[in-house]
């Protein structure tokens, strides 16, 4: 099956390392390593860990005015992004629904952007049928991506170019990393402090061996990127997020600008915008999404059913793990709006069994960003 799958720059070195690899979003990407999954997790959370996610799509939006182009498909103020900062943004459809969720980098002569593996043909092709034709979409074919995470990450990549270690949560820039040019943002998918470096194929495994040489840094997988993503409250698109759920449903309040809200000074005027607004202003919809906890050992997955006190439906799990940093179960979930009230218990079916859990705010363990 491995030969039908994309392989990253760094596939032949998964493979030396002894990674478990598996099929994911048409790749062939490695879930674990010898230390096995929980390890992996600790360790990001109290040293540093590296990750490939070169199969993310990595994209530059040049020429005419193309933040004032990404806006008209965003509900994020790109127009005033600053030169080296980057923005969290999601696609919306006809419907308020998310199509996916992306980064947006200011990078002064081009925007760049990255979006989620799975989605990346179809968004490609959804800014090209939505952009302008003097907006040009370069779809970066020749650069890896890796990700450096957790609190021992700034010390370790300062080693290398000690420029990373001025920037704080959100900054983007143009960095020298093993004499080429890297992209490098201070921001991650862990929750932890960390980096995401853009690097050029060629000197993708030079990078990352000699991050490896450290002691500080090992490789974390799939697996462990799951857990750790999860306890810090941060969304997975096809999972916690998805074509039929509106930024209101998802709690994603705090993805829309000031700017593009209604009484903004450039309210609406993306794709489904009317209905989000609608939603904003009068906080009318039937579901939410909501972190829970645990009470017993016995994780809650993926598609697991909720249940009120009185065995009526109220739910799904949409994520869910045992959380090796929180010691617990953790899921995100919708519910009817009426049970999305931190404190209120709610029982999940699991192999025929309803286990009691209780809604808890996210983030599950709190997040490490560097802000200065």
């Amino acid at each position: 099956m491995s030969e039908q799958l994309l392989v990253t720059p760094l596939h032949a070195l998964h493979i030396e390392m002894g990674a478990r690899m598996v099929p994911f979003a048409g790749y062939d990407m490695p879930v674990q390593y010898a230390l096995g999954v929980k390890k992996e997790h600790l360790h990001c959370r109290s040293q540093a860990g590296l990750f490939d996610v070169s199969h993310m799509g990595q994209l530059r939006l040049k020429g005419g005015d193309p933040a004032a182009a990404l806006e008209k498909l965003v509900p994020v103020d790109i127009i005033d992004l600053p030169v080296g900062k980057q923005r969290y943004a999601f696609f919306t459809n006809e419907q308020g629904g998310i199509s996916d969720d992306l980064m947006v980098t200011n990078f002064a002569d081009h925007l760049f952007v990255v979006v989620n593996a799975a989605c990346k043909t179809q968004d490609i092709a959804h800014l090209n049928a939505n952009l302008p034709a003097d907006v040009s979409i370069e779809v970066i074919e020749d650069r890896a991506l890796l990700a450096l995470q957790g609190p021992k990450a700034a010390e370790v990549l300062a080693s290398f170019n000690p420029e990373v270690a001025e920037m704080v949560f959100m900054d983007a820039k143009k960095v020298q990393l093993v004499g080429v040019e890297c992209y490098v943002s201070r921001s991650g998918y862990t929750g932890e402090d960390g980096y995401e470096i853009s690097v050029p194929a060629a000197q993708a495994e030079q990078l990352a061996r000699e991050l490896l040489a450290k002691s500080e840094v090992e490789w974390i997988g799939l697996g462990a990127r799951d857990s750790l993503r999860l306890e810090c409250g941060l969304c997975l698109y096809g999972h916690d997020l998805d074509e039929t759920t509106t930024p209101v449903e998802a709690s994603l309040l705090w993805g829309i600008s000031k700017a593009r809200r209604a009484d903004g000074v450039r309210a609406g005027g993306f794709i489904g915008s009317d209905l989000i607004l609608q939603q904003i202003a009068t906080k009318d919809v039937q579901r939410k999404r909501i972190g829970l906890v645990g009470k017993s050992k016995a994780p809650v997955r993926e598609g697991s059913k909720l249940f009120n006190a009185d065995d009526v439906e109220i739910g799904i799990v949409t994520s869910g793990t045992f959380g090796p940093s929180k010691g617990m179960p953790v899921a995100m979930a919708y519910v009817q709006t009426d049970y999305a009230v931190i404190g209120s218990e709610i029982f999940a079916e699991v192999r025929g069994k309803k286990l009691s859990m209780t809604v808890e705010k996210m983030p599950f363990v709190a997040q490490s960003y560097y802000r200065g």
